[in-house]
């Protein structure tokens, strides 16, 4: 990380993220904790996160806050949150990452797994910013950062109620972008392309596939966490000030 940029403005600042013990929102943590930002996060899996609070104490960036928490619980998500700030500070960073993108076909889907879908890739979302947005006004301001996904683009198949989900979040975070804009509070939206994870490595990534992938491609390269946390490091960052209701593509030029 250290031949990449340096934000000093995000020293010492209250970072909020979910999904935080792997993949995507793990690598996030590890950034936004090399800043020298104060940590908080939440995931449903404790022992990954264990685990990522350790070794981001190994590397000396301090000890990041985790709490086990299910996101699809709005009541105590909102909770944790507010005991994020508690123990941190108020939050003046929130990075919507957690998401699921589990296959499922038109004929199997019911209410009930309809719901799930939106609550785990959209719903949070919302009802974390209306957690922090009150704490951001007091301090003059804040970023938040919301996860879409390049899947509702490319028209990825088996895919539909979690991209319904990703594009909803781009007009959401338009409006909300207007509606805090005069509270200084700046909402952008990352879509990630296919991003190297261990999930998706493990799940799909098979030569077939990844030969198609870099015939989409402009840059031929796998795209990796750390290329989207450094997105959201400058979207976080002083040097983003006027940047707010847009919508930033990292996907190694597919789309």
């Amino acid at each position: 990380m250290t031949s990449f940029a340096s934000y000093p403005s995000l020293k010492d600042r209250t970072v909020f993220v979910s999904g935080g013990g792997s993949g995507i929102g793990a690598s996030i943590v590890e950034h936004f904790a090399a800043q020298g930002a104060k940590v908080g996060f939440v995931d449903i899996d404790e022992a990954v996160s264990t685990a990522l609070v350790k070794k981001v104490e190994t590397e000396g960036h301090g000890t990041p806050f985790f709490q086990r928490t299910d996101i699809r619980d709005v009541k105590a998500y909102q909770a944790a949150i507010a005991a994020v700030a508690a123990r941190l500070g108020t939050i003046t960073v929130l990075i919507n990452n957690a998401a699921r993108d589990d296959r499922h076909d038109l004929k199997e889907v019911t209410p009930e797994f309809w719901d799930e879908r939106i609550a785990v890739n959209l719903r949070h979302q919302y009802f974390a910013i209306q957690a922090v947005a009150p704490g951001m006004k007091a301090a003059g301001g804040g970023s938040i950062v919301n996860f879409s996904s390049i899947s509702y683009h490319t028209m990825t198949a088996q895919l539909s109620v979690y991209q319904a989900a990703k594009a909803a979040v781009i007009g959401m975070t338009r409006g909300l972008a207007r509606d805090l804009g005069p509270d200084h509070i700046r909402l952008n939206a990352i879509t990630p392309g296919w991003i190297m994870t261990q999930r998706q490595i493990d799940l799909w990534l098979t030569p077939e596939a990844e030969a198609d992938l870099m015939k989409a491609q402009c840059l031929k390269e796998k795209v990796y966490p750390p290329d989207i946390a450094r997105m959201a490091l400058w979207l976080a960052a002083d040097d983003s000030r006027l940047v707010t209701a847009q919508n930033f593509v990292v996907d190694g030029g597919r789309m």
